[in-house]
């Protein structure tokens, strides 16, 4: 068994997490080959991957106290098991509506890598240590969407779009057997919690009205619906508009994900000096411009691939400065029940980026405009919710006056 304190603890920790990324990202260069598969238009196909956010949502309020009550490691080896069968039923899927069922049962599963490995973080660590860990944890966890639509379009190009569900089963059955067989169980028999309804209903009201909490989660939520409204558009405005080859998606993928890599690093150097709130203040900073100068430029009519992925990367950054520190600081109140606090936040966060994700399939017009505007009006939420709450209301131990005790 690992320590659970130890780097290949937080590897593995990242290969659960990564779950979701890989299972939006691996399969965006295929969107515009399976809706020619399947008779979907551009609107049906997008809809099975904000199902599976939506999916991916509503299963975490349920796994999250089901993980405070049982312990992290069973939950999430069941999570992934289902994942395993239910990317079968996706590569098995003859019309686009048995696909959307079996999405949306592959999020139902997938939801427990994501939460769980979030809330071990927090059953290991004290908030502070949490926002370093967890940009470690991010900057991991971005090799896999960097790679993911590049094996994407490879596996495409080779096999046909169903073996990508296959490879997504394939991997999550590996990572409930290193999860059952790798390490520990990270939660203290003593922070175990009730599954009574009553129970249930007075920790997720005595969370989700916690000003700090609110703060946090809806400044992750909209910098991550601003990335989802890339995940959704991208496909189609770089394939389908500006003529990108289905194999060399990936590619350009990887210079956004090259962008969120070098601001999760950023924030973990600048984490042994400055406060989390000081990074996350210049994170949004720069996600606001990247987004801004994006949407500038598509209502100028100028339309190149750089005048897309250029923005975008610099918005990435900025996303991998915040998201570690706002997931260390809407869990940091809550060390006897993170499973359920974490639960809450994904809820949150995986709802808002569905709608945001269907928004942008709904109005797509055939250029990158609605994306980039979707991804600006994004980033300056994000900001606003920071300045109206954030400031008012940080968490413990991010404040100036604690870090000096």
């Amino acid at each position: 068994m690992l320590a659970l304190t130890s780097i290949w603890t937080t590897i593995l920790l990242a290969a659960a997490v990564a779950l979701g990324p890989l299972a939006t990202d691996m399969y965006l260069p295929a969107l515009p080959a399976m809706g020619q598969a399947l008779s979907a238009g551009p609107d049906q196909v997008q809809l099975t991957l904000s199902l599976y956010m939506a999916g991916f949502a509503v299963a975490q309020l349920f796994c999250g106290p089901l993980a405070d009550r049982f312990g992290r490691k069973p939950v999430m080896i069941g999570g992934l098991l289902l994942f395993f069968l239910a990317s079968i039923g996706c590569a098995l899927a003859s019309n686009v509506e048995t696909l959307m069922l079996f999405r949306f049962l592959q999020a139902l599963g997938g939801s427990a890598g994501p939460v769980l490995g979030r809330a071990a973080i927090r059953d290991i660590y004290t908030p502070r240590e949490a926002a370093r860990i967890m940009a470690l944890l991010a900057s991991i966890m971005a090799l896999a969407p960097a790679v993911a639509p590049t094996v994407g379009g490879f596996l495409l190009t080779g096999f046909g779009w169903p073996s990508i569900f296959v490879a997504l089963g394939v991997y999550g059955l590996v990572v409930a057997g290193i999860v059952a067989f790798g390490i520990r169980e990270p939660m203290a028999p003593e922070n175990r919690q009730s599954l009574k309804l009553r129970s249930l209903t007075r920790n997720y009201r005595y969370i989700g009205t916690d000003p700090s909490f609110i703060g946090y989660t809806l400044t992750n939520a909209f910098a991550f619906a601003g990335l989802f409204a890339f995940l959704s558009g991208s496909s189609y405005v770089l394939i389908d508009f500006l003529g990108v080859k289905p194999e060399h998606f990936g590619l350009y993928f990887a210079c956004v994900v090259a962008g969120y890599i070098a601001g999760n690093l950023l924030a973990m150097q600048l984490g042994r000096r400055w406060l989390p709130d000081q990074i996350l203040v210049r994170g949004l900073l720069v996600s606001v411009t990247g987004g801004t100068a994006m949407a500038g430029l598509a209502m100028a009519e100028v339309y190149n691939v750089w005048a897309v992925m250029i923005p975008q990367s610099l918005f990435m950054a900025g996303v991998g400065m915040t998201l570690p520190q706002t997931m260390a600081g809407a869990l940091a109140n809550f060390p006897r029940m993170a499973g359920s606090a974490s639960a809450l936040f994904g809820f949150v966060q995986m709802a808002l980026a569905a709608c945001v994700g269907s928004l942008v399939g709904y109005l797509y017009t055939g250029t990158s405009l609605v994306m980039a505007s979707i991804i600006a009006i994004c980033a300056v939420a994000a900001m606003g919710a920071y300045l109206l709450l954030v400031q008012r209301y940080p968490a413990p131990g991010f404040e100036p006056a604690k870090a000096t005790q």
